[in-house]
């Protein structure tokens, strides 16, 4: 009996695993038709009338075998004769075989029940038959998977044992680990705490000493560090006009453009081509950072000048005159450029500009160029010679506002506020979309760099395209001005 309804039990496991099957099935068929019916994005319903609706499955076939037995037959109406019962002579019914003669009325009907019976086993005879033939189809499908389940077992339990095995191997070496690093902990690891903390008393005693020297270097600064270098008296509008004066050393001088602004100090060239120049910008030694703001730009900042051991400030040191005093400067007469620069070879090369204007800060400080002539190339109006077509016009610096990291006005029009040249190339300058010259770049020692040595990946090095490429960054540059008739003496 429990071995037929553990079989009962299984059977029923079965058919419903396979109910199971067909539903999923069915889903995985919905879903197929729906990917298909999805456009790539994924994420659009059906276009109904466009596209064709999912097909239905076709219906199972009906569940055979088995049904309701056959109705009983009706009681009789009332009111209606009962029809009498003939047996056969001598009071009884003949037996089915008829050498065993008659039987008597109670054998009858003993008789007529069997063999109702009879038909009623029968039909739950033939009910039970495809039954116990699914039942016999189940108990192999059972067997199969008891076999199958069986041998996975096995598999599970060498798998368990070979982990087992690599387990014994990890808590091996996992022992000897922990062996050596107690023997380490106990023994050597005090001693070489030990010797570091000597190692940081000695640091700690360094820095006491370097903190000392630092306090006496400051003070021994404070007074030479507040006096300046003595100023000549003789002193002009700009550096041409001191040199007509007498003026003739290259050092540091006072200048007043306008008798409205202050005095301020500026170095004067007066050795470079007949003299008269004053220096706007210097780069020499990268020992001043010019990623400054526009308002630094614009009143200017560095070291003008220094003593180069004479006494006076005849050395000029790294500086941006400022925006403000560049455009007093070229506004009070014709005024000429000389861009010098030289490589970390000693070559030396020149832009000179007979044409250099810059406006006020109401016109963005907008450049103005014309009569080239000189060695190094022509970047501020014809743009990097390495360039073709557009690219090269993107390059042009002539007719362009002055632009710093905080106050973009660039020919780079981006929806990123971040993409701007200023921010990738270094400095201050009349870039365009971004440049051929950069004298306001970052320096790099040596010359050559790449691009994974700048900030942003750009070429934002003290460059001038149109001698030494994009990847060089000169060692000196420098810009000076004066008026253009100053050889006409």
């Amino acid at each position: 009996m429990r071995v037929f309804l553990l079989l009962m039990l299984c059977t029923s496991t079965v058919w419903c695993a396979s109910d199971y099957d067909d539903d999923e099935e069915e889903t995985l068929n919905k879903a197929e038709n729906a990917t298909s019916a999805v456009d790539a994005r994924g994420h659009r319903p059906i276009s109904k009338g466009r596209e064709p609706v999912p097909t239905q499955r076709p219906a199972p076939p009906p569940i055979s075998g088995g049904g309701y037995r056959g109705r009983p037959t009706k009681a009789p109406v009332a009111g209606q004769k009962k029809e009498a019962t003939e047996y056969p002579d001598a009071g009884g019914c003949k037996h089915a075989y008829e050498e065993l003669g008659t039987l008597c009325p109670t054998g009858c009907e003993l008789r007529t029940t069997l063999l109702k019976q009879e038909r009623n086993t029968k039909m739950t005879i033939n009910d039970v038959k495809p039954r116990v033939e699914r039942l016999s189809q189940s108990s192999n499908t059972i067997y199969k998977y008891a076999s199958v389940l069986e041998q996975k077992i096995k598999e599970r339990d060498q798998a368990t044992t070979d982990n087992q095995d690599v387990m014994k191997e990890y808590n091996l070496e996992l022992e000897e680990q922990y062996v050596f690093i107690k023997e380490n902990i106990d023994n050597k690891i005090p001693s070489n705490i030990r010797i570091l903390r000597q190692v940081l008393e000695n640091l700690r005693s360094k820095i006491q000493k370097l903190e000392t020297t630092i306090s006496t270097q400051v003070e021994n600064c404070r007074t030479p560090c507040v006096s300046s270098c003595p100023i000549p008296v003789v002193s002009g509008k700009e550096c041409e006009e001191i040199y007509r004066k007498g003026g003739e050393t290259s050092e540091m001088y006072l200048v007043q453009p306008d008798g409205f602004v202050r005095p301020y100090k500026v170095y004067c060239d007066m050795i470079t081509d007949d003299g008269g120049w004053t220096v706007i910008q210097n780069r020499q030694d990268g020992s001043v950072g010019f990623g400054r703001t526009w308002d630094a730009y614009r009143s200017g900042f560095g070291n003008i000048a220094k003593n180069g051991g004479k006494g006076i400030c005849d050395m000029p040191g790294e500086f941006w005159l400022g925006n403000e005093k560049i455009s007093q400067l070229t506004n009070l007469a014709p005024t000429e450029a000389l861009f010098e620069m030289e490589d970390w070879d000693g070559a030396k090369v020149t832009a000179h500009y007979t044409g250099f204007t810059v406006q006020n800060e109401a016109n963005k400080y907008q450049l103005s160029v014309s009569g080239y002539k000189g060695n190094a190339g022509n970047a501020l109006m014809e743009g990097a010679s390495q360039l073709k077509g557009e690219n090269r016009t993107m390059t042009i610096h002539n007719g362009m506002f002055f632009s710093t990291f905080d106050r973009d006005n660039d020919g780079w029009q981006h929806a990123d506020p971040n993409k701007q040249c200023s921010k990738e190339d270094g400095g201050g300058w009349w870039y365009n979309r971004c440049h051929a010259a950069n004298p306001n770049g970052r320096y790099y020692w040596g010359g050559y760099y790449a691009w994974d040595m700048a900030k942003h990946g750009t070429d934002d090095g003290v460059v001038w395209m149109n001698w030494k490429d994009s990847w060089y960054s000169m060692k000196k540059m420098s810009i000076k001005i004066r008026p253009y008739f100053s050889k006409n003496k």
